[in-house]
């Protein structure tokens, strides 16, 4: 894996972390993220996302998943909204990305997202944007990213099995923090 730093203090904290992830990830550390404007749902209620208003709060947790309601992204989903006032905490917005339908997102966003942060509605452009699309059909893989403010890429991480997603871009956000820490 070849890791580009980024300049500032933040390069020797974030690359540590850089390492833990697989090369599957479409975004290298260091690459600026595509920006988007798309559909999205908190508490089943719609609104619009934008990535680069969002990134204007703080970091962005951007996780992509396959489907809502399945077995791994329910799971996911789950491990998120236990962790979503952690993220909050650290001034991190997270949202959930997949290709369902506005419709099925209302739904998801209450039940498996437990109100906590909002899912959006990527569209094929995103999906090709990030380059997570997998191999067999039109929805993403399950890849997580931590975007900085200044719209780079600080934490990249692709697998399939949800577990490690939360915990590794929360230690991604929380290093980034550390290096931000005004003082």
């Amino acid at each position: 894996m070849t890791l580009r730093l980024l300049p500032g203090r933040m390069a020797l904290a974030c690359a540590a972390l850089a390492f833990t992830a697989p090369a599957m990830a479409a975004l290298p550390v260091g690459a600026t993220a595509p920006t988007f404007a798309t559909q999205a749902s908190l508490a089943g209620k719609e609104m619009p996302f934008d990535l680069a208003k969002a990134l204007k709060k703080g970091p962005v947790v951007l996780y992509f998943y396959p489907a809502a309601f399945t077995s791994g992204c329910t799971i996911e989903a789950h491990d998120f909204a236990e962790a979503t006032d952690g993220f909050h905490k650290l001034g991190a917005t997270v949202i959930g990305v997949s290709a369902d339908s506005i419709d099925v997102l209302d739904k998801f966003s209450v039940t498996e997202c437990r109100n906590k942060f909002a899912v959006a509605a990527a569209t094929p452009q995103m999906i090709a944007d990030y380059d997570v699309k997998l191999a067999t059909s039109t929805r993403a893989n399950r890849t997580s990213y931590v975007i900085a403010p200044d719209g780079k890429v600080i934490f990249a991480y692709s697998a399939m099995d949800p577990a490690g997603h939360v915990e590794k871009t929360m230690d991604a956000v929380k290093a980034w923090k550390a290096a931000h820490k005004k003082g």
